[in-house]
């Protein structure tokens, strides 16, 4: 049985070898950033458990208004997965509460038509137009979803639950998140780090490199607005494969991002100014996983065929250490039996109040997929190891 918890520390190493293996926002190779990222997470994590104080979290803002200044912008919680056989951590994944706002803009590029007609020559062509988008709303952000590949196809589908545990993390702790759900999809990417979308465009405004642009965002976001046009740009003008890259995924992100529009999230014309890829949203509370979420009691144990309602279980200590898993439990109005198999694997008894989300709707069933930007995590293509990436959770 395949266990979620709170990253830690001891995860470091495990997420570095992770990062090198896919073109990843917001799990950069670096073990100075990650390390920075759990230590916050765990901070959040606290605070949820009321333990760590509940300062406003934007009004510690950077001035640079990168990456870097988002770290503690906005409460970030990571999970971690760990193989029963084993007890290693083989992926992890990640939802940030507010992703930028007022005053720190998102940025992503918005795709409409505009259509031109000539009465005398009957003749119309219709064009899509990008032009770039500051988005001050704060959505909540999902990303940072990666999993080991070995781990990819098992029959219990740990992937899909690195993935589902932050919609019922959202459901158990609705205050901390916003109305709004985002997913900053990957683009194809090739294994060196190289985009076309950016090639053709962004990189005609910021002469660098794609990875390296990424690698700016972690410090400084400022010079996307400063160098990309504001002005329309007519997507008409690039080489058509270009065009049919934009707004889609890499071959390895379809899984994840058919499991979330089989979840309400839905491509609304927006794109990453950098590489084209996807905005997917949802509005929070229409999301299945997170409406049906609620807080139960645990009761007595019950035997296997008993037990006959998948869902994901959850439970978090007064220490702000956070578990779940999925598991067939017994339901009884407002209290539900676990096997005693899965209340050792949670470390809980009768009496406990958990997180409860039953697993009432058909995931797509190619939905364990090791990348997502989700994705989580802005989650990807194999790379080989050097570039490093940008923005971000995941």
């Amino acid at each position: 049985m395949f266990r979620i918890r709170r990253s830690r520390l001891e995860d470091v190493p495990t997420f570095l070898k992770l990062a090198r293996m896919v073109h990843f926002i917001n799990l950069p190779p670096s073990e100075q950033v990650i390390a920075a990222k759990i230590e916050h997470s765990t901070r959040c994590f606290e605070k949820v458990a009321g333990i760590a104080p509940e300062e406003p979290a934007r009004k510690r803002r950077n001035a640079r208004g990168g990456l870097a200044a988002m770290e503690t912008d906005s409460d970030l919680f990571m999970f971690s997965i760990e193989d029963p056989d084993t007890g290693s951590v083989v992926g992890t994944s990640q939802v940030r509460a507010h992703q930028g706002g007022p005053g720190n803009p998102n940025w992503s590029m918005q795709i409409t038509e505009r259509t031109f007609r000539s009465q005398p020559l009957s003749v119309s062509t219709t064009h899509h137009v990008a032009r770039l988008y500051g988005d001050e709303s704060g959505p909540s952000e999902i990303g940072g979803l990666i999993i080991e590949s070995s781990s990819r196809g098992h029959p219990a589908r740990p992937g899909r639950l690195l993935s589902f545990v932050r919609f019922h993390f959202m459901g158990m702790y609705r205050a901390y998140f916003a109305d709004r759900v985002l997913a900053e999809m990957m683009a194809p990417i090739t294994s060196e780090g190289d985009n076309l979308f950016w090639d053709h465009f962004g990189r005609k405004f910021i002469p660098v490199r794609y990875s390296e642009a990424d690698r700016f965002c972690q410090h400084n976001r400022q010079f996307i607005p400063e160098l990309l046009p504001h002005e329309d740009v007519y997507l008409s003008l690039f080489p058509l494969e270009v065009q049919n890259q934009v707004g889609q995924v890499g071959p390895e992100t379809v899984p994840a991002r058919r499991l979330l529009e089989s979840m309400g999230f839905k491509y609304r014309g927006f794109i990453d100014p950098f590489d084209g890829g996807p905005h997917l949203d949802a509005p929070t509370d229409d999301i299945p996983l997170v409406r049906h979420t609620r807080a139960v009691t645990l009761g007595e144990a019950t035997n296997q065929p008993h037990a006959t309602t998948h869902a994901i279980v959850s439970t978090m200590n007064e220490d702000g250490e956070f578990l779940a898993i999925e598991s067939n439990v017994r339901i009884e109005r407002d209290t539900i039996h676990l096997t005693r198999a899965a209340m050792r694997t949670l470390g809980v008894e009768a009496g406990a109040t958990l997180g409860f989300t039953p697993l009432i709707f058909d995931a797509h069933p190619a939905s364990d997929s090791g990348i997502s930007r989700d994705a989580p995590a802005k989650d990807r293509k194999p790379r080989k190891p050097a570039p490093k990436r940008k923005k971000v959770s995941p």
